[in-house]
């Protein structure tokens, strides 16, 4: 039987790494890129991450970093 766990998370990424992720997998957005570092971590029946603040995308990335 599987159990839902939710938690909110506050994470802090350097610049650089944040942006490789991104680009590494392309067109994916924050909440996804996290949904895969918890999956493939840990073995989960489902996984849910939602991006509450902060740049969603590569795109809002780089709207954010050029502000």
């Amino acid at each position: 039987m599987a159990i839902d766990i939710t938690l909110q998370v506050k994470l802090s990424v350097d610049e650089q790494d944040l942006e490789d992720a991104m680009a590494e997998f392309d067109e994916i957005d924050v909440g996804k890129l996290i949904s895969q570092i918890l999956d493939k971590s840990i073995a989960l029946d489902a996984v849910g991450a939602e991006v509450i603040s902060g740049p969603k995308t590569l795109d809002e990335y780089d709207q954010a970093k050029g502000a």
